[in-house]
């Protein structure tokens, strides 16, 4: 892969996680059937991009590793159960701006757990994000579902933080492709009892946003952001990737006709400037 090509699959990633949020709530069900059908078409994504690229070599987990990849399916799990309740009770913008407030969540729990000293632009990042959610924060005379949106997103950002950390501790013995097809098993398959009984009511159209979640927003996506990877600096990948909220409001405003306010823009533009602070800074 060229460097060109390179970019291009990397914002490819970026837009595809960002329209994750669209298909989650065109997909008439509740967030259980959604991640665990989401988490299921990924896996089969996964795994082709696996047997096709031959990007790395399957290798059995060991004990720790196993469990290792089992908690971070849990944490997936939440993560994304947390994600799209955020969507479903607050709407695409709010939802995701809330859920971009992991890289600060990020920085603090590794400076707790890891005993690192918080740098400049990592205090600054979180000044930043705590002044985003503050701006978009539903006012007094705002629906609930925005505030309750809001707090859910704010809790997928959390649960987001303790998976990439989890993840920082993980053995490199496993490749990204397979710990991510590893950790979407343990999703489909911890969801899979609450979400069964629901299953047999969705709609063919229903199937089909749920395969586009599962199938591009998560496996292409992924495997287009590990193969980029081979070519493209973690520091280009970081600044792209800061677009992903970017892509997914847009949609929004596109689709469902949710356009935010100008708090809400200001917010969105210093929590997302808040991402890019520690790859600006190297």
């Amino acid at each position: 892969m060229q460097p060109r090509q390179a970019l291009i699959a990397l914002h490819a990633g970026a837009l595809l996680f960002g329209l994750a949020g669209i298909f989650g709530k065109l997909a008439q069900a509740t967030p259980w059937v959604i991640v665990c059908t989401r988490a299921g078409f990924a896996v089969l994504a996964l795994a082709t991009f696996m047997g096709l690229v031959r990007a790395e070599p399957w290798r059995r987990p060991r004990r720790g590793e196993a469990a290792q990849l089992g908690l971070a399916g849990l944490l997936l799990a939440a993560h994304w159960v947390a994600f799209f309740q955020a969507i479903k009770v607050g709407g695409v913008a709010i939802g995701t701006l809330g859920f971009c407030s992991f890289p600060a969540f990020t920085v603090v729990l590794e400076a707790l757990l890891f005993r690192e000293q918080l740098r400049r632009a990592e205090l600054l990042q979180i000044l930043a994000v705590t002044l985003g959610l503050a701006l978009v924060t539903p006012g007094t005379g705002s629906a609930t579902g925005a505030m309750a949106g809001l707090l859910w997103g704010v809790l997928s950002g959390l649960l987001f933080a303790l998976l990439a950390l989890l993840n920082r501790a993980r053995s490199p013995g496993i490749g990204p492709v397979q710990a991510a097809l590893c950790q979407n098993a343990v999703v489909a398959l911890a969801l899979l009892p609450p979400a069964l009984p629901e299953a047999g009511s969705l709609r063919a159209l229903d199937w089909l946003w749920l395969g586009l979640l599962g199938v591009l927003c998560t496996g292409l996506a992924h495997g287009l952001f590990v193969a980029s990877l081979r070519v493209i600096k973690a520091r280009t990948a970081a600044v792209v990737f800061a677009l992903e909220p970017v892509y997914g409001i847009a949609f929004a405003w596109w689709v469902f006709a949710e356009q935010p306010t100008g708090l809400m823009l200001a917010g969105g533009v210093l929590i997302i400037a808040a991402t890019l602070l520690p790859a600006l800074e190297r």
